[in-house]
């Protein structure tokens, strides 16, 4: 197996396992708590925020979701962000895409430009920011 196959493997297994199913350890460290408190290397499960914080019962999330930054922008702000992100993802597209078709751009990689690859990341951020604008305007902001 090759090195990139196995580090494409490697990132596919640990992304798999991020969205596996996981057991409350708080449940497992009462019960083993009550067998022995003195063990040194015990897992003790630590809660950072209460339920009121992560759970909403409306149609969309409250603004403090977002975080410090973005829960205070205005949503027409995060709605340019998000089409100027869509745009640099459209432009490293485009200008991809016109490399390749450079003779013998795909067999010695003459296409490949770090500004593209850094721009390919503007379609995940059109997205978050797109969805952070609609919860500032349903929330009002």
């Amino acid at each position: 197996m090759s090195r990139f196959s196995f580090v494409l493997l490697s990132v596919l297994v640990a992304a798999c396992s991020a969205f596996a199913p996981s057991s409350h350890l708080s449940t497992v460290t009462r019960e083993q708590t009550s067998f022995s408190t003195s063990d040194p290397f015990q897992l003790n499960a630590v809660e950072d925020y209460p339920d009121s914080e992560t759970y909403w019962e409306d149609e969309y999330p409250p603004s403090k979701v977002l975080g410090p930054i973005m829960s205070k922008m205005p949503s027409g702000l995060l709605g340019a962000l998000s089409i100027v992100f869509l745009a640099m993802l459209g432009a490293s597209i485009s200008g991809s895409a016109a490399l390749q078709q450079e003779p013998g751009a795909m067999s010695n990689g003459s296409w490949v430009k770090w500004y593209y690859i850094l721009g390919s990341f503007g379609g995940p951020l059109a997205w978050g920011t797109h969805v952070a604008a609609w919860i500032q305007r349903k929330n009002g902001m």
